[in-house]
């Protein structure tokens, strides 16, 4: 997750001012500081950043803590868990029962999935509700009603509502708040209550079985994205492990759809499938649907959306069968002879053929022209979505060159987190011949100050920092060019060393932009940023970007680097 630098702006209120107290600024050198855990009473006036700022705690609540400590030997004890936390906030899993949802999960392409399906269903007219994670640049993006992030305004007065609510009761159940996640998922279900939505659209966080979403007892469609491997610690380190965490989102009755899965991975669904007493279906090839339009075509780049724009067409027209035809079900509930069969494809209907053209999904397979800079920016973090990421980056960035009036400079700016291995990753990229491969950490800025939406305590500054590094070496390994000892973050002062000109660390993603743009994107001329003391035979390397016609960005390896990078580039998503 994003970590701001700098001092968080926090508004006048006793919780703020109790915060002050607690040493919150956080800065280069003071970032691994754990703030306190204790949390804030609700308080009439609470402002939006109150409300983050106390969000935020619940990462680190070291009852929270013990939870996962606890669970992860016993996973069936998270949706116990979980059931406890929503009861406490003063809902019921029979009241999400009225939310007429739709549960996605996936390895590869869930959000963009859901992103699709809820246009779809918004075009028809109806109110929606959509829960996604993580979010790029504020919290809000994660709860989002007829496709916007709810506002500021709302998104306090709901918090404070269920934070008060789970705060009054913590003391009688041992002193338990719920983790981030959890208590987010838990807003969501209110925010969607509390909003009267036509339906929900919910995306797994992790897994399936045992992810706090599934406390969901009666959906009325699931869906399974592109499965692969991802998150081992906790879901397995084999495909068939993997797909049976996800098909533990099956409901009986329920129908569920999935793209084509690799064979050991469909095996396993078809098999969950047949447990739960829950009609699979396979979706067709986007090629499939007849449309008098011609070819279908996708607000969202990439040759891979076409399996998550098909599986979106399946689950929205399910949804729309149950809700208009109520007694002509679609497809068929019975089980038999049904698990992992293909299911026929259909003529979309008009608005249905709108609703994938109008699709819009921030930081994947997209792309950004400020002036002689392009930004090329996609979260891929797994082996197959970084594979269709450099398909997709080297499709387009290719006709994006042809265009260009002179020599283009190509700019890899990536980070990974958590435990993916960033050499695989970066291996992968080798291909597209970068002119300079820069890495930083997942800090939007090393001095200016920021908003708390960005903020993780979990991970310290040192082992950010160390990562950025490791992948560096594990760059120059790939291009054959040894070892690289003594490199170092380039900004004056700064206690980690120097290195060769093709490979450079930054200790934030501002001043990563800042070197690499040259001056050259007005946005980040901005005088509002500024610009760090970067050493000048470090501005000296940067000529091939200074004389290129046009500078070409791939920023990808994490979610929360694209959103840090869309901070700077879109200044009213901050707002």
């Amino acid at each position: 997750m994003m970590v701001c630098m700098s001092s968080v702006w926090q508004r006048g209120s006793v919780f703020a001012a109790g915060l002050r107290k607690q040493d919150w600024a956080c800065s280069l050198a003071g970032l691994s500081h754990r703030y306190s855990t204790k949390t804030a009473p609700q308080i009439p006036g609470m402002e939006y950043q109150d409300a983050i700022c106390t969000l935020n705690t619940l990462q680190t609540n070291a009852s929270a803590l013990e939870q996962v400590r606890r669970e992860r030997s016993h996973p069936q004890l998270q949706l116990q868990a979980m059931r406890g936390f929503l009861e406490r906030a003063g809902l019921t899993v029979e009241e999400l029962d009225h939310l007429n949802i739709i549960h996605v999960t996936g390895t590869k392409g869930k959000g963009s999935t859901c992103a699709f399906t809820e246009q779809i269903l918004r075009s028809y007219g109806f109110r929606t509700g959509f829960y996604s994670s993580p979010h790029l640049v504020q919290v809000r993006e994660r709860i989002r009603i007829n496709g916007q992030p709810i506002g500021k305004e709302l998104f306090t007065k709901y918090f404070w509502h269920v934070y008060g609510r789970l705060d009054e009761t913590k003391d009688a159940h041992g002193g338990t708040m719920p983790a981030y996640f959890r208590f987010l998922t838990i807003l969501a279900f209110h925010v969607f209550l509390q909003e009267k939505v036509d339906l929900a659209v919910i995306e797994v966080g992790i897994g399936g079985a045992y992810d706090c979403t599934n406390i969901i007892r009666r959906p009325w469609v699931c869906g399974i994205s592109s499965l692969g491997i991802d998150h081992t610690q906790i879901l397995g380190d084999t495909i068939e492990k993997i797909a049976w965490q996800k098909g533990g989102i099956f409901k009986p009755g329920v129908p569920a759809f999935t793209v084509k899965q690799p064979e050991d991975a469909m095996v396993m669904l078809r098999s969950r499938a047949d447990e739960t007493r829950c009609p699979l279906w396979v979706c067709p090839e986007l090629e499939d649907y007849q449309a008098d339009c011609g070819p279908l075509r996708l607000g969202l780049a990439g040759q891979h959306q076409r399996s998550n724009a098909s599986l979106a067409l399946q689950l929205s027209h399910t949804w729309l069968q149950k809700r208009c035809l109520p007694d002509k079900s679609f497809p068929s509930t019975s089980v038999e002879n049904t698990a992992g069969r293909q299911v026929a494809s259909f003529k979309p209907s008009p608005i249905m053929i709108k609703g994938l053209a109008d699709t819009e999904w921030p930081g994947r397979n997209q792309t950004l022209k400020h002036g002689a800079v392009t930004y090329f920016l996609d979260g891929a973090h797994t082996m197959r979505s970084m594979q269709a990421c450099v398909h997709w980056f080297r499709e387009t960035a290719a006709k994006h060159e042809r265009n260009s009036s002179g020599p283009v400079a190509r700019v890899l700016l990536f980070n990974a987190t958590g435990e993916r291995d960033s050499a695989v990753l970066l291996k992968l990229l080798v291909p597209c011949h970068f002119d300079f491969a820069v890495f930083c950490p997942n800090i939007t800025e090393a001095i200016a100050s920021c908003n708390a939406d960005q903020q993780n305590f979990n991970v310290s500054v040192e082992n950010m920092l160390t990562r950025c590094l490791d992948n560096e070496r594990s760059w120059h390994l790939h291009n054959g060019m040894g070892n690289t000892k003594g490199t170092q973050l380039l900004i004056e002062d700064s206690l980690v060393p120097e290195k060769k000109a093709d490979t450079l660390v930054f200790p934030c993603i501002l001043s990563a932009l800042q070197w690499i743009t040259q001056g050259r994107d007005s946005v980040l001329a901005d005088s509002a940023k500024r610009d760090l003391p970067i050493k000048p035979s470090i501005m000296a390397k940067a000529a091939p970007l200074r004389d290129a016609a046009e500078i070409h960005i791939l920023i990808a390896g994490s979610l929360h680097l694209v959103g840090g990078v869309l901070k700077h580039l879109d200044t009213a998503s901050s707002k």
